[in-house]
C-alpha cells in the first residue's frame, strides 16, 4: 500500500516538474522568436510592425554612444533610421541567439558602407564590419529593455576616422 502511495506521489511529482520545465521551455523559445522576428523587422525597415515586439517604453542602454538615450519605441525607430541613412546597404547577420528566462542575447555582425553624414561626421564611403552584442529582456511577449556594445574605436579605424598607427622602429 505504502509502496503504491510512494509511486503516485512520486509520478505526481515528476509531472509536475517536467510540465514547469516545458512551460519555461516554451517562454524562453517564444522570447528568442519575438526577439529574432523584431530584429528581422528592424533590418526590414519595417518600422510599422515593431509595435508588434517591442514595448511603447522600450529602453536602449549603450556605452558605446553615451550621448543617445532611447526610451521609446518612437526614439528607438529615429536613432536607427540615422543608421540606415548613414549605411544604407546596412545588413547583418545574427551569429548566436541564446535565452534564459526573459534575457535573450544576440552576436551579431553589421556590414554596411557608410555614404550619408552620421552627426558630425562626413561620409567616408569606406565600408564597415562591426562585431555587436546585445541582450534583450522580454517582458508580457514584448521587448522592453536591450543591452547593446560593439568596439567604436574598431569601427572608426575602418572608416578610416582613426590617425594611422605609427610605423614601428626596426
Amino acid at each position: 500500500m505504502y509502496k503504491k502511495l510512494g509511486l503516485i506521489i512520486a509520478g505526481v511529482l515528476l509531472l509536475l516538474i517536467v510540465s514547469g520545465c516545458s512551460h519555461e521551455a516554451r517562454t524562453t523559445l517564444r522570447n528568442k522568436s519575438i526577439v529574432l522576428e523584431g530584429l528581422k523587422a528592424l533590418d526590414n525597415q519595417e518600422y510599422d510592425r515593431l509595435d508588434k515586439f517591442f514595448a511603447e517604453d522600450f529602453t536602449r542602454h549603450c556605452q558605446a554612444t553615451p550621448d543617445v538615450e532611447v526610451n521609446s519605441l518612437d526614439e528607438m525607430i529615429e536613432f536607427v533610421k540615422t543608421w540606415y541613412e548613414a549605411f544604407p546597404d546596412m545588413k547583418a547577420k545574427y551569429h548566436e541567439i541564446i535565452a534564459e528566462g526573459d534575457l535573450v542575447a544576440v552576436y551579431a555582425t553589421f556590414v554596411g558602407t557608410h555614404e550619408a553624414p552620421m552627426g558630425d561626421i562626413p561620409a567616408t564611403g569606406k565600408t564597415m564590419d562591426s562585431e555587436t552584442f546585445a541582450i534583450f529582456r522580454v517582458e508580457n511577449g514584448k521587448i522592453v529593455e536591450s543591452w547593446v556594445t560593439w568596439d567604436n574605436l574598431a569601427v572608426m579605424k575602418q572608416l578610416g576616422l582613426m590617425p594611422p598607427e605609427p610605423a614601428e622602429d626596426i
